[in-house]
């Protein structure tokens, strides 16, 4: 028996999991850095925006993810002593949806959803996903955003809303398995619920951790890719 078949359902973040959204991030950036004579390393740049993202999403937890984008170039480039106009805000809030897919998602999305029902937990606004969903290729069995729930991960909405939804699939509590790639927004939240998390660790071959803020979360079941776990979920023993 596998490890993996007791769970009928999978729950994923999506941006950093199945969406480069630090890749998509750092491209946005970049022609404003350009125009304005900011010289800064792509990881330079993850840093400065996740230096602010966290930051904003906590104090205004029912902001539009677009708003958080905007604020946050605008925190950018006050910490930078420059400034950011109205124009090139709204611009990096629109760029979600030219943010890329990681190159296995879609592959593996379509074979995880032969057996499992497939469900979004994301950080953003729905507008944003839908965008973004284009470039994933399977409807999701259920669909869960910040803006559904009023707040932001690490902050417990979203679980909450995802336990509540489980019934509508005929789906367990202990039939759901969350998979995601931060530890800060997604495996330390599933760890304090007691849902069982893999880690698909996209950063395994960099340092640092990115855009997303540091914390010391242990997840025993880890991949460096989606198409990885997908192979170990669907194998027959």
């Amino acid at each position: 028996m596998s490890q993996f078949d007791t769970y009928r359902a999978l729950s994923f973040d999506c941006y950093g999991t199945l969406i480069d959204w630090e890749r998509g991030i750092v491209q946005s950036l970049q022609p404003w850095c350009a125009w304005h004579g900011v010289d800064r390393s792509p990881t330079a740049l993850l840093e400065l925006y996740g230096a602010h993202e966290s930051v904003i999403e906590r104090e205004h937890p029912a902001m539009p993810y677009p708003d958080v984008l905007a604020e946050a170039l605008r925190r950018i480039a006050a910490s930078l002593n420059l400034d950011a106009g109205d124009a090139e805000c709204v611009e990096f809030g629109a760029s979600v949806a030219a943010w890329p897919a990681f190159a296995d998602s879609a592959v593996a999305l379509r074979r995880l959803k032969e057996r499992y029902r497939l469900i979004i937990v994301s950080n953003v606004d729905r507008a944003s996903f839908a965008r973004s969903n284009r470039r994933l290729g399977v409807d999701f069995d259920v669909v869960i955003t910040a803006e559904d729930v009023g707040s932001y991960k690490p902050a417990l909405g979203h679980f909450d809303a995802l336990f509540d939804r489980l019934p509508t699939l005929s789906v367990e509590r202990g039939e759901l398995l969350h998979v995601a790639q931060s530890l800060f927004h997604d495996h330390g939240p599933a760890q304090r619920l007691g849902l069982p998390s893999v880690w698909i660790d996209r950063r395994h071959d960099r340092d640092g951790t990115g855009a997303t803020p540091d914390v010391d979360v242990d997840v025993p079941l880890r991949y460096q890719s989606l198409i990885e776990f997908a192979d170990a979920a669907l194998a027959e023993t």
